[in-house]
């Protein structure tokens, strides 16, 4: 199973998740906050605040940061597989500008008062 983990409270977290969600054909990929209980059980050195990451696990390794963007678009498969291109970005400066925009993103975006709430079709998504 793949999941991605991500801040519930966070606004460009969630438009991530709904663009994950609209773009998974093949409905290959689990959705967990990294507040709740699968990331506690599953991730726990990422399940604390302050959530800074989104974490891609695919049963093995998770990747953090701009890999574990990188890794859940590419699982949309066709032609989203051509964003690993940027890998060849060295890993310090995507890093780089994903610490810039995860530093501002309740500025920039906004905040939740709690964490998202599965609508009734996105339920088969969702682990707690």
């Amino acid at each position: 199973m793949k999941i991605v983990f991500f801040d519930g409270d966070c606004n460009l977290c969630n438009f991530f998740v709904d663009f994950l969600i609209r773009h998974d054909t093949k409905k290959q990929l689990k959705f967990a906050s990294l507040q709740g209980e699968t990331a506690r059980q599953t991730i726990p050195q990422y399940a604390a605040p302050p959530y800074s990451s989104v974490v891609f696990y695919d049963g093995k390794t998770p990747q953090i940061e701009s890999a574990a963007a990188l890794e859940a678009l590419a699982e949309l498969g066709s032609g989203w597989k051509t964003v690993l291109a940027f890998k060849a970005i060295p890993a310090f400066i995507r890093d780089a500008i994903y610490h810039y925009t995860a530093e501002n993103r309740y500025k920039w975006f906004g905040k939740k008062e709690t964490c998202r709430i599965p609508t009734a079709e996105e339920k088969d998504y969702f682990l707690p």
